[in-house]
């Protein structure tokens, strides 16, 4: 999975503003004296374009992924921006460093590709071990708006230059998971186009089922956002932002 998806993942990625993403996780790791972590690791780093803003702006990151084709290109982006950034193949379900962090963030839907509790748990348990006393975790999900009212049992067509892609979700409401089958179309320097599947599975967790794996995990102060706002998330959200804190002393 992802070996030929990360080929094309930044191209498919043009219209996300990762400047204003940046800012905003910025925003969310800051702590209550407004100061950044030194360190933070970003869990499902895909090809980095996050990793590198936020080692730009000043926090020693390293960025987490299974795929090691994602991880080439992230290091690739991180020559090219001339940031200094390590990147590591680990499942964020296990992830484990070799020294505590002052953040783990996990963007970009990492959460959602976790489809069982006990996967979402696992993750969350492992952030807090990685974490320091008084440390943040941050991530967004999709919403249940987004998978099951937006996405659902629907089907999409897009047309990009020198590619094409077509999805076709199918949704599952009674385990909230949405299974996206994608093929892509993608045209190869002799003109020719090579096709290749992707199958991508999700899940809609609901607030109220982060919010009780993230204190069953340990986590205080846990805060939920709208999109990329600082108030409460409303039913037409298609993203929430969330920060847990794990408690000084532990």
């Amino acid at each position: 999975m992802y070996d030929d998806f990360a080929g094309v993942y930044d191209a498919l990625m043009d219209d996300y503003d990762y400047d204003a993403w940046s800012a905003h996780y910025l925003s969310l790791m800051r702590d209550a004296q407004g100061k950044l972590p030194v360190r933070a690791v970003e869990c499902a780093c895909g090809t980095g374009s996050l990793t590198v803003r936020l080692a730009q702006a000043g926090v020693k990151m390293t960025g987490a992924d299974l795929s090691a084709s994602m991880l080439r290109r992230a290091e690739e982006k991180a020559r090219k921006w001339g940031v200094e950034a390590a990147f590591i193949r680990q499942d964020m379900r296990k992830l484990a460093l070799t020294r505590r962090v002052g953040a783990v963030l996990a963007t970009c839907d990492g959460v959602n590709y976790l489809t069982g509790e006990s996967d979402v748990r696992a993750f969350f348990r492992a952030a807090y071990e990685a974490l320091l006393p008084g440390g943040r975790l941050c991530f967004d999900c999709s919403s249940r708006h987004k998978l099951e009212d937006v996405m659902g049992d629907s089907f999409f067509g897009e047309e990009r230059d020198g590619m094409a892609v077509l999805w076709k979700n199918q949704l599952n409401r009674e385990s909230h998971v949405l299974t996206m089958d994608v093929t892509f179309f993608v045209r190869e320097e002799d003109g020719r186009y090579r096709r290749f599947r992707e199958e991508h599975r999700q899940r809609a967790h609901s607030e109220q089922e982060i919010r009780l794996w993230l204190e069953q995990a340990g986590f205080e102060s846990i805060c939920a956002y709208g999109g990329m706002r600082m108030d409460a998330p409303t039913e037409e959200d298609i993203r929430i932002h969330y920060t847990a804190l794990k408690p000084a002393g532990r």
